[in-house]
C-alpha cells in the first residue's frame, strides 16, 4: 500500500491553481513581474536580542520590506517575503554575505500568513478572514512558526524568537508569507487551499535562490523552519526539493526559474501525513477521554482507524533509530518509550534540583527514577497526559468540521473529505460518500512521506531538526517519529527529541537549534 493509497481515483486532465483573488491586493514591493532583488532597497534598523543565556545583544541589521516573490501573484498580500541581514552585532561589523539563511514561515492551521505589513524581523503572522473549518478546528489555527511570538524555555519562560536568535548569531533571516485555506474571492471561490501554501513557499525559495549574489546570505545553505501546519510545510519543503510534481503550479504563478531545494529542515510538532493521521491518532490516543466531552470517543470508530494505521505502518517498512528494528503498530509504544519519552523525562528530571525532583516524583508516581534514568509504562504515560484534544476522526471529521477538511476544499466548496473512511461515514449529506477525483494528487503534493518513501527524492534536505512536546495531543507522536525514521533510513542526519511535559508548539531549546544550523552548514562567523 503506497503513501497515497487512500481511496479515490487519481485526478485526470490539466492542473489548475484554482480561484484568483478578486481584487488586486499588493505588497509594498512592485508586483509588476520583476523578480530581481534590489540589494540597496533596505532600511537600517537596530534591535535588542536576549540570548538563551540571558545576555542582551544589540543587533543592527538591514531590513527589506515585503517583496512579491512571483511574477504573477494570485494575492501579493500573502505571496511576499521580508529579508533581514545583520551588519553589526554588539558594536562589531559583520558580513552576512555567506551566512546561512533561516527561512522561517509563520503558517499555523494551514491558515493564510502575511508579512505585507512587517516592519522588522519576526513580524510575520497569520491573516485572512475566518471561515471554512469550525472555530478551533483541528489544524490548530492559533499556532505559528517557532518564535513568531517568542519561544518557550524548559521552565515556561519566554525567550527570544528563532528569527531574533538567528540574526544575533549572524545569520540572514527570510520570512515568507503564504496563502491559506480560508482565503476566498468575491465569487466565494477558495484560492488558498491545498496545495497553495507549499507552492508559495517553494516559489519563495526559488526567488531567494535565483538572486544569488544580490540577496544576502548563502542561498545554498537555506534552513527551513515552521511549527504545527508550518512544521508540516517545512518538512514538506525539505522532503520535496525540486520535485517535478509542483512545476505546473509554480509555472502558473510565474515563479523564478531556480531550485526550490533547501539544505536543512526544522519542524516543530508537524501536522502532516494527513491521510493517515486519523488512524495514527487513534492508535496513540484512542483510550484517552476527549477534552470536549470528558468521555472516550466512539470505540468502534477508534478501532477501525487504529486498524488502518496498523496496515499503513506495516506497508511503510520503516526501521527505528538506534537499531530498534522494524516499526509496527505492535511495538511502536515500546519504541516511543525507549527512543523518546523516557529519555525526555530523564533529561527533565536530571535538570531539576534534588528538592524539585523529589516534589515532581511525589506528584507523578508513575515514574521510577533510579540510577539517573526515568522509567514508566505506556499506560502510565497515557494517563499522565490525560485528555486528548480531538474527537474521532481527528482530521477528516464525519461532519466536515475539521480545519483539514477546509484545507482540501475547492472552488466554492469550503470543506471536503480526503479519506475513504471519512467520506463513507459522512454525516452532512452533502457529498457522494466518495473522495473527489482530485484528492489523491493533492495528498501527494501535501505529504512529505511521499517524497521519503513512495518516490524517494534525491534532492531532499539531508539534515533534519524535529521537535515535539510529550503532552501534545494535536496529532499522534508517530507522525514525527515516522518522519524521522524515514529520513534516517535514507542516510540523512536527524536530530529528533521530545520536550517533557510540553504541549503543542513548544520550543524549549532554540539556542541548540541555532548552534545546530552552524554545525550542519559549517558556518563560522568571522571574529573582528
Amino acid at each position: 500500500m503506497g503513501i497515497g493509497a487512500t481511496a479515490g481515483v487519481a485526478a485526470a486532465g490539466g492542473i489548475a491553481l484554482g480561484a484568483q483573488a478578486s481584487t488586486g491586493s499588493s505588497s509594498s514591493a512592485s508586483s509588476s513581474g520583476s523578480l530581481v532583488f534590489d540589494p540597496d532597497g533596505y532600511e537600517k534598523l537596530t534591535t535588542k536580542v536576549t540570548g538563551t543565556d540571558g545576555a542582551e545583544h544589540t543587533v543592527t541589521y538591514h531590513f527589506w520590506k515585503a517583496i512579491t516573490y512571483v511574477a504573477k501573484p494570485v494575492d501579493a498580500t500573502y505571496q511576499s517575503l521580508v529579508v533581514s541581514a545583520p551588519v553589526e552585532i554588539d558594536g562589531k561589523a559583520v558580513d552576512a554575505s555567506d551566512a546561512p539563511i533561516l527561512f522561517a514561515n509563520s503558517v499555523g492551521g494551514y491558515m493564510p500568513s502575511s508579512v505585507a505589513d512587517a516592519t522588522g524581523v519576526g513580524a510575520g503572522g497569520m491573516g485572512g478572514a475566518p471561515g471554512g473549518g469550525a472555530p478551533g478546528g483541528s489544524a490548530s489555527p492559533g499556532a505559528s512558526a517557532p518564535g513568531a511570538n517568542g519561544n518557550t524555555n524548559a521552565t515556561g519562560g519566554a525567550t527570544a524568537s528563532n528569527q531574533l536568535l538567528a540574526l544575533a548569531a549572524g545569520y540572514v533571516v527570510v520570512e515568507p508569507g503564504a496563502r491559506g485555506r480560508t482565503l476566498k474571492n468575491s465569487a466565494g471561490e477558495y484560492y488558498g487551499t491545498a496545495p497553495a501554501a507549499i507552492v508559495d513557499l517553494k516559489a519563495a525559495v526559488r526567488y531567494v535562490r535565483s538572486n544569488k549574489g544580490r540577496i544576502p546570505g548563502d542561498v545554498d545553505r537555506i534552513v527551513s523552519a515552521g511549527t504545527s501546519a508550518g512544521g508540516a510545510l517545512s518538512a514538506l519543503l525539505g522532503a520535496s526539493g525540486d520535485s517535478p510534481l509542483y512545476d505546473p503550479y509554480l509555472k502558473e504563478l510565474g515563479a523564478a526559474d531556480a531550485s526550490d531545494a533547501v539544505f536543512a529542515t526544522g519542524a516543530w510538532c508537524p501536522i502532516t501525513d494527513l491521510e493517515h493521521a486519523d488512524g495514527a491518532y487513534e492508535w496513540n490516543w484512542g483510550a484517552n477521554a476527549a477534552q470536549s466531552t470528558g468521555e472516550v470517543v466512539d470505540q468502534s470508530v477508534s478501532k477501525d482507524l487504529a486498524a488502518q494505521f496498523a496496515e499503513y505502518q506495516a506497508a511503510l517498512r520503516l526501521r527505528g533509530l538506534n537499531r530498534f528494528g522494524a516499526l509496527t503498530a505492535r511495538n511502536y509504544d515500546d519504541y516511543l518509550l525507549e527512543q523518546y519519552l523516557r529519555p525526555s523525562a530523564t533529561r527533565y528530571l536530571a535538570a531539576l534540583s534534588d528538592s524539585e525532583r523529589e516534589t515532581y516524583l511525589a506528584k507523578n508516581t508513575f515514574i521510577t527514577f533510579s540510577g539517573g534514568r526515568a522509567t514508566f509504562t505506556w499506560d502510565g504515560y497515557l494517563a499522565h497526559v490525560g485528555a486528548r484534544k480531538k474527537t474521532a476522526p481527528a482530521f477528516d471529521a464525519f461532519d466536515l468540521s475539521a480545519g483539514e477538511n477546509n484545507e482540501f476544499g475547492a472552488g466554492t466548496t469550503a470543506n471536503r473529505h480526503f479519506t475513504a473512511y471519512g467520506a463513507k461515514n459522512d454525516t452532512t449529506g452533502l457529498g457522494t460518500k466518495r473522495v473527489a477525483a482530485d484528492i489523491p494528487e493533492k495528498l501527494r503534493l501535501m505529504n512529505p512521506m511521499h517524497h521519503l518513501v513512495d518516490k524517494v527524492n534525491g534532492r531532499r534536505s539531508k539534515h533534519w531538526w524535529i521537535r515535539l512536546g510529550t503532552n501534545d495531543t494535536d496529532t499522534s507522536h508517530v507522525v514525527s517519529a515516522n518522519l524521522a525514521a524515514a529520513a534516517a533510513g535514507l542516510g540523512d542526519e536527524v536530530n529528533h527529541l521530545y520536550y517533557w511535559d510540553q504541549g503543542h508548539g513548544a520550543n524549549t531549546d532554540p539556542g541548540d537549534f541555532i548552534a545546530w544550523i552552524a554545525e550542519v552548514t559549517g558556518f563560522k562567523r568571522a571574529k573582528n
